[in-house]
């Protein structure tokens, strides 16, 4: 914490952080989980078929209609290790399962990004028998169309992973991993062109500017800047395609998932702050602006002991959930006015 004439600031307070809004910088502070919540949830949106339940979710993310939700699960539980269930799952607008694709394809499900083609990419986040350590590019229909990453193999080159968390992909076509998921796995952003070829990589363990502690999760925003979850550093980051970075946020506490739609409306799920990890700070999801860092809404995590990692939201605005360790799907709408 900041110490400044002998004034200790309370950890219920966000650091003051700098924005950038029409060229012109400015000073914003904004308490912690002060913002409303104006959503409230929809019980029992999601249905599986009989028999089959969701596991543990770190990622979730909207089709290109607009409407439909793709859902990267481990295969009911834990882990898609030895299973023979498909885990990647696109819901439609009314909560039903239509396609299922990729069983005994993927060891640890982690991240998923649906790019403006409609194809969906996919990080494996561990190893096992040979598998996992990779992305995959895969049509709608569950072909595979390209893969990065060395099956299997954990490694720091260009053509090796060691616990890729997320992709995402620039409107140009170049693809961004984050390569990393804490511990003794890699700590570092991943560029490629759009056919697979290396390009560059950047980024190292620690806490300052472009270094990262867990880079657990990407999105882009109208401008093409790209915004990183760095989990472990309770911070955004943000940079240019090229590395460079730009601006650190802290105002939205220690995210592990991050998604920003055509309006740069930025949410982001933070699944991990406690009075030992980010003092002051509740989980949840915060709702803001891409544009200019504001926080306005918060909606407390559903889970007691937290764990809603992934966060999306359709074109109407509702917003969805996933879980890890509470292994579960939310969705959220708006308050009808007069409900509590």
């Amino acid at each position: 914490m900041s110490h400044t004439s002998r004034v200790r600031f309370t950890p219920a307070v966000i650091v003051a952080a700098i924005a950038l809004s029409g060229g012109a910088a400015y000073l914003r502070a904004q308490a912690a989980n002060s913002q409303p919540n104006p959503y409230q949830t929809v019980e029992n949106f999601f249905k599986l078929p009989e028999g089959r339940t969701v596991g543990s979710t770190a990622a979730i993310d909207i089709d290109r209609d607009g409407s439909s939700i793709w859902v990267f699960e481990r295969c009911g539980a834990a882990t898609c290790d030895g299973s023979t269930l498909a885990p990647l799952l696109k819901f439609d607008s009314s909560g039903k399962v239509v396609k299922s694709l990729g069983a005994g394809m993927f060891i640890y499900p982690h991240g998923i990004h649906v790019d403006r083609d409609g194809n969906i990419w996919v990080t494996d986040g561990r190893a096992s028998k040979g598998r996992g350590q990779q992305v995959f590019k895969l049509s709608p229909e569950g072909k595979v169309l390209m893969t990065l990453g060395t099956a299997g193999v954990a490694g720091e080159g260009p053509d090796t992973f060691n616990q890729p968390s997320d992709i995402a992909v620039a409107p140009n076509g170049d693809i961004f991993v984050a390569d990393g998921h804490g511990g003794d796995s890699n700590a570092r952003m991943v560029k490629f062109s759009k056919d697979g070829k290396f390009i560059k990589t950047w980024g190292k363990k620690g806490s300052g500017p472009g270094e990262f502690d867990t880079p657990h999760n990407l999105a882009f925003d109208s401008r093409g800047r790209l915004f990183l979850a760095d989990r472990g550093n309770s911070r955004i980051q943000i940079f240019d395609q090229d590395g460079k970075f730009l601006e650190e946020w802290k105002q939205f506490g220690r995210p592990s998932g991050i998604y920003i739609d055509r309006n740069d409306t930025l949410y982001a799920a933070d699944s991990e702050s406690d009075e030992k990890r980010n003092p002051g700070w509740k989980k949840g999801i915060r709702i803001g602006s891409a544009k200019d860092g504001k926080v306005v809404a918060f909606i407390l995590d559903p889970d007691p002991n937290g764990s809603q990692e992934g966060v999306a939201a359709d074109a109407r605005g509702n917003v969805y959930g996933s879980l890890t360790g509470g292994m579960a799907l939310k969705k959220y709408v708006r308050k009808q006015s007069g409900s509590r």
